[in-house]
C-alpha cells in the first residue's frame, strides 16, 4: 500500500484497550480517565478481521499496545490468532513490563516475536513516582524473563525530557548494552499542542518516512498520530476504513485534540 504521497504503509499498530496498571505522569492523570464501555472496545474476532484486510492491502508488521496490552483478558489468544495469519512477518507488542513474568512464555508460545519495555530509570524511587505506583523490580524481572522466553531483540522505550543525555537516560543506555538490548530515546510530546520529535533509535516521527496506521481499542483507524482525522471500521467497515486512512494520510503530524498516549498506543 502507497499513500498520496508515495510512502509504503505496511505498519498496523493495534491498541487493545484503553486501561493500564500504572499512572505514568506524562501519560494519563493521576486521578485516572473514563474509561471506554465494553460494548465500545473491539472484540477480539473484529481486531482480527480488520488486521487480516490489513495484511491484504500490503501490510506486513504488527505492533500490539494499549493502555497496557497485557491487562486485556485472553489478549494471548489473540496474539496466537494473530500469528496465523500469513503474510505477517514482524509480531510484536509493547508493554510496560510488570505483567511479563507472567506471560513472556505464554506469548512466546502463541507466536509473539518480540516486546518493547518502557523503562525511564533504573532508580527504584524515580520509577514509582514517575508511574505513581509501580515497582521497578517488577518491570526488571519482566525484562528478564521475555528475554529467557526469547522475545527477541528486546527494545527499552525510555521518555526523555530534553535529551538523551540525561543521567536517568544513560544509566537506561549502560543498562541495554550490558544486557544486549536495543534503546530507544523518546522525546516527551504533546498531542494537543503538536509538539513531537523523532525517536532517537527508532523510526517514530519521521514523518516523510512514515509507514504506518493505527487501530484504536475503539475502532477507529488513524493514520496519524499528531492528526484528528479517524475512519471507524465499524460504520465504514474494515477495508474502506484503512483504504480511506490509507488515502487520506497527512504529509506530517499537527494536532490531535481527540485522543491521549493512553488510548491510541503512542
Amino acid at each position: 500500500m502507497y499513500d498520496r504521497f508515495d510512502r509504503h504503509i505496511n505498519y498496523l499498530r493495534i491498541s487493545v484497550t484503553d486501561r493500564c496498571n500504572l499512572r505514568c505522569q506524562y501519560c494519563m492523570p493521576e486521578e485516572g480517565v473514563k474509561l471506554l464501555t465494553h460494548n465500545d472496545i473491539l472484540t477480539f474476532e473484529e481486531i482480527q478481521e480488520v488486521t487480516r484486510i490489513a495484511v491484504k492491502l500490503g501490510v506486513d508488521k504488527v505492533r500490539i499496545t494499549g493502555g497496557e496490552p497485557l491487562v486485556r483478558k485472553g489478549v494471548v489468544q489473540l496474539v496466537g490468532d494473530l500469528a496465523k495469519i500469513d503474510g505477517i512477518r514482524d509480531l510484536s507488542m509493547t508493554t510496560n513490563g510488570v505483567l511479563l513474568p507472567k506471560f513472556a512464555g505464554a506469548l512466546a508460545d502463541a507466536g509473539l516475536n518480540r516486546v518493547n519495555i518502557s523503562l525511564d530509570t533504573l532508580d527504584p524511587i524515580k520509577y514509582k513516582q514517575i508511574t505513581r505506583n509501580g515497582s521497578l523490580s517488577d518491570v526488571l524481572d519482566g525484562i528478564a524473563t521475555a528475554k529467557v522466553a526469547g522475545l527477541l531483540p528486546i527494545k527499552l522505550n525510555c521518555v526523555v525530557r530534553e535529551n538523551s543525555d540525561e543521567p536517568d537516560a544513560q544509566s537506561v543506555a549502560e543498562f541495554g548494552k550490558e544486557h544486549g538490548f536495543e534503546v530507544r530515546f523518546i522525546h516527551q510530546m504533546n498531542l494537543n499542542t503538536g509538539e513531537f520529535h523523532v525517536v532517537e533509535g527508532g523510526s517514530g516521527g519521521d514523518c516523510e518516512n512514515c509507514n504506518r496506521l493505527r487501530l484504536t481499542a475503539n475502532g477507529k483507524v488513524k493514520p496519524c498520530l499528531f492528526n484528528d482525522m479517524e475512519f471507524d471500521v465499524r460504520t465504514l467497515g474494515a477495508e474502506a476504513a484503512l483504504m480511506a486512512a490509507i488515502q487520506n494520510k497527512p504529509f506530517c503530524g499537527t494536532i490531535n485534540h481527540q485522543n491521549s498516549f493512553y488510548n491510541i498506543g503512542g
